[in-house]
């Protein structure tokens, strides 16, 4: 004996022990509703996906990517200004914008305090002096090897960086915990 989801009375299951509805016509029919806003739903965030540009798929990595490096220097100081941030931001040494194949490069990247990041434009020339501290000197030319070069992504590429650094993010709260 089951219990019907809908009217909360006990029937006996027809045609397999997974049924969560009584034979009831009302209650076959909030299963159908049931069923078919399951079915919207599906079909909506397909529709919503197929949607989606570029851009829209960058925005989505660049928030995982962010989320994994405050995860990463999580408790370790502003990397210009050397206070302990009140809001904690992933600040790029090379922007995002204009420098699109460093974008997700973990040495590019930092913990940064919002008003270094926001209100002073990145602090660049302490957050220069604080970068070649943490990566190194060597590292750091790399970098600005790297920094003018023109890169395009895909939206496979995306997908894989978005998963990539959901995975490392997890992994890493796993660890601290």
């Amino acid at each position: 004996m089951k219990r019907c989801r809908h009217c909360k009375e006990p029937f006996t299951p027809i045609r397999s022990t997974l049924e969560k509805y009584c034979s009831k016509s009302e209650c076959i029919r909030v299963f159908v509703e049931e069923a078919k806003s399951k079915a919207w739903a599906k079909t909506k965030k397909e529709k919503k996906a197929e949607l989606m540009t570029v851009q829209d798929w960058v925005k989505i990595a660049q928030a995982a990517f962010n989320a994994y490096i405050r995860e990463r220097d999580k408790g370790c100081l502003c990397i210009s200004c050397g206070n302990v941030p009140k809001k904690e931001n992933a600040g790029h040494y090379f922007s995002a914008g204009g420098h699109s194949n460093l974008r997700f490069n973990e040495d590019n990247v930092h913990l940064q305090c919002e008003h270094c990041n926001t209100f002073l434009s990145g602090n660049l020339l302490n957050y220069q002096i604080g970068i070649e501290r943490r990566i190194g000197g060597e590292r750091l030319l790399k970098l600005h090897e790297e920094a003018h070069r023109e890169r395009r992504y895909t939206i496979d590429e995306l997908k894989e960086i978005t998963a990539t650094y959901k995975k490392k993010l997890k992994e890493l709260k796993q660890i601290s915990k």
